[in-house]
């Protein structure tokens, strides 16, 4: 599974390729549909299949002061794609230059010039090119004169309405990773480097594991059943609490996973830690006592609910 940057020519066993072209985030039901189109179509022809996506997402470049919403990262996106069956990863830099291409524009450069590509993917609200100005059916105008096919794929339904990135955030930030995760077809994960923070855990009885959010989506603050996967790709279950820890000052917004049944140093590497459950929101208690008694009865909480079927 290759990563290439999408300014640039790519490779020649990867040029004629069939591309499944969006934002990807999250690479929900909608988005998995979208790629595996592209990859069927890309295995009868046998072609190179390429999920092409954009970094920073459209919304921070024209919005740089959203509030953080990311579902993933590009290195996720990339697994994420190359289970799916993908080849290659292709990103395009979203920045002022490619902003200001117009669609016939985009098409040729991006698609044709730099791809080569026999074919192109995308969901029915696709838009593209500068102010929007391209959709579904100017890129297949733009296919036929430029010699590429369009395919498009219909919005996919998930309990009841269409799947979508936007739904997802806020089933996320409602506290329902259950739901969210029915969507993604996974837990939603957040992924990063462990930092030292305060050892207050380790001075409870809870060595905790303490990640930043970095661009990620805020889900709602509190307590959560969780399951980490650590650098030798092992599974382990545990709690963590997200939030800016009402306990402590000054608050810190941090994700801090508690692993049952595990012992070691983490400082420093990178790992991965699913939200699986919400048990309870942030709380601030009269003393440590009160805090240690509920902190068992997280690690209870979240034992029961990780015994229940995902």
């Amino acid at each position: 599974m290759e990563r290439l940057d999408g300014s640039s020519a790519v490779p020649p066993h990867l040029r004629g390729g069939i591309v499944a072209l969006g934002n990807f985030d999250g690479f929900h039901l909608g988005h998995q549909a979208v790629a595996g189109r592209a990859i069927d179509w890309a295995r009868r022809e046998g072609r190179p299949a390429i999920v092409a996506t954009f970094d920073p997402h459209p919304v921070r470049y024209f919005v740089p002061e959203a509030e953080p919403f990311r579902l993933t990262t590009l290195d996720q996106r990339q697994r994420l794609f190359g289970a799916a069956g993908a080849d290659a990863m292709l990103v395009f830099k979203f920045d002022a230059e490619l902003a200001s291409l117009h669609a016939d524009e985009y098409a040729r450069q991006r698609l044709v010039e730099a791809i080569g590509a026999a074919g192109v993917v995308t969901g029915g609200d696709f838009t593209f090119g500068k102010g929007r100005e391209g959709n579904v059916p100017v890129l297949r105008e733009l296919g036929a004169a430029m010699g590429f096919g369009v395919e498009t794929v219909s919005p996919v339904a998930g309990a009841g309405e269409t799947v979508s990135s936007s739904r997802i955030r806020e089933l996320l930030k409602a506290g329902k990773p259950r739901a969210a995760a029915a969507l993604l077809t996974r837990p939603f994960a957040i992924e990063g480097v462990v930092e030292p923070g305060a050892k207050l855990g380790r001075q409870l009885g809870w060595p905790t594991a303490n990640l930043a959010l970095g661009p990620y989506l805020r889900p709602a603050y509190g307590v959560y059943a969780v399951r980490g996967r650590l650098p030798d790709g092992r599974l382990v279950d545990g709690v963590a609490n997200l939030g800016i820890r009402p306990m402590i000052d000054p608050p810190v917004e941090l994700l801090e996973p508690y692993f049952f049944d595990f012992s070691g140093d983490l400082y420093g590497q990178t790992i991965e830690v699913q939200l699986i459950d919400y048990l309870r929101p942030e709380a601030k208690f009269d003393d440590m006592d009160a805090l240690k008694a509920q902190i068992a009865r997280d690690c209870e909480d979240a034992r029961a609910a990780l015994a229940k079927p995902e």
